[in-house]
C-alpha cells in the first residue's frame, strides 16, 4: 500500500476516534436488559460488523496474531523485539496480525512491513491510544472489542504475546480458554519476555495449578521463550505438522460472492 493511501486510511479512523454515540450504546447495552427494539437494531448493527470482518479477512492467509501494550515506544527493547518477531513471522510465510495500533502492535506490522511481508491490523475505537499504525496493508476498524477478538482468534494458527496490560492479559488468557474447553484447536500461545512474564508464569504454576483449578496440562500451554528463532521454529512445525498448512496457492474469490 502506498503512503498516500496509509495516510488517508489513517486520517480516516482518526475522525472515528472516541464516537460519543456508539460508546453510549455499549454502556447502555451491557447495564442490563434494555428496549426490544433497541437490542434487536444493536444486534443486527453487531451482525453487520462481523460480516464486515469476514469479508475483509477472508483473503488474508493463515495468520499469526502478535499480542502487546500500545504504550512502548520505538526505542524500546520490546518495540524492537516486536519488530523482529513480525520480520521472522513474515519470511516464514505468515500473515502478521495485530490490534493494528501503536506500540508492539505497530513494531510487529512494520517487521512485516520490512520484509516485504503481509501486514493486517484490527483496529478498534477508542477515546484515546488507539489509531491504527502506518504499516498495515489492510486494516479493518471494529466498534465492539468482542467483535475485534473473534477475529484476532479465528484467522491465526498461533498467538505470539509480548508483554502488555489488562488488553494483552485479556486476549491471552481468552485463547488459553479456548484452547483449553476445545473451542479452538492446541494453537501455539507463546510468552515473549521471559523476565516480564516471569511472576506470571509461576502464578499459573504455583497458585493454579496447586490448587488444582487448572491441570497441569494447561499450565504447559504457556510456552515462555526470548528466542525468535525458537518461536518462529515452533509456528511453523506446528502449523505444518499438525494443521496441514502449506505454501501452495491461496484460496480464489469467488465474484459472485461479491469478493
Amino acid at each position: 500500500m502506498s503512503d498516500g493511501l496509509h495516510s488517508i486510511a489513517t486520517d480516516e479512523a482518526a475522525k472515528n476516534w472516541g464516537r460519543t454515540t456508539e460508546a453510549r450504546q455499549e454502556r447502555r447495552f451491557l447495564q442490563g436488559p434494555q428496549p426490544r427494539r433497541f437490542e434487536l437494531m444493536l444486534a443486527c448493527r453487531i451482525f453487520i460488523e462481523f460480516i464486515r470482518g469476514f469479508r475483509a479477512l477472508h483473503f488474508v492467509g493463515p495468520c499469526v496474531t502478535v499480542f502487546g501494550s500500545a504504550r512502548f515506544p520505538e526505542g524500546h527493547r520490546y518495540y524492537q523485539l516486536g519488530r523482529e518477531v513480525g520480520a521472522r513471522l513474515a519470511e516464514a510465510g505468515f500473515t502478521v496480525m495485530t490490534g493494528g495500533g501503536p506500540g508492539i502492535m505497530e513494531a510487529a506490522n512494520r517487521g512485516a512491513r520490512d520484509v516485504g511481508g503481509r501486514s493486517i491490523g484490527c483496529n478498534i475505537e477508542l477515546p484515546k491510544e488507539q489509531q491504527p499504525n502506518a504499516y498495515v496493508d489492510r486494516w479493518i476498524t471494529f466498534r465492539h472489542f468482542f467483535v475485534r477478538k473473534v477475529m484476532l482468534a479465528k484467522y491465526s494458527y498461533a498467538f505470539v504475546a509480548l508483554p502488555g496490560g489488562f488488553g494483552t492479559l485479556d486476549e491471552v488468557f481468552e485463547i488459553a480458554t479456548l484452547v483449553q474447553t476445545g473451542k479452538i484447536r492446541r494453537f501455539p500461545i507463546v510468552l515473549m519476555g521471559v523476565d516480564y512474564w516471569r511472576p506470571l508464569v509461576e502464578f499459573v504454576r504455583h497458585r493454579l495449578v496447586e490448587a488444582k483449578t487448572i491441570d497441569p496440562a494447561d499450565a504447559d500451554r504457556l510456552v515462555v521463550s526470548d528466542s525468535v528463532s525458537d518461536v518462529v521454529d515452533l509456528v511453523r512445525e506446528r502449523g505444518m505438522a499438525e494443521f496441514g498448512l502449506t505454501y501452495g496457492p491461496r484460496v480464489r474469490r469467488r465474484w459472485f460472492l461479491g469478493e
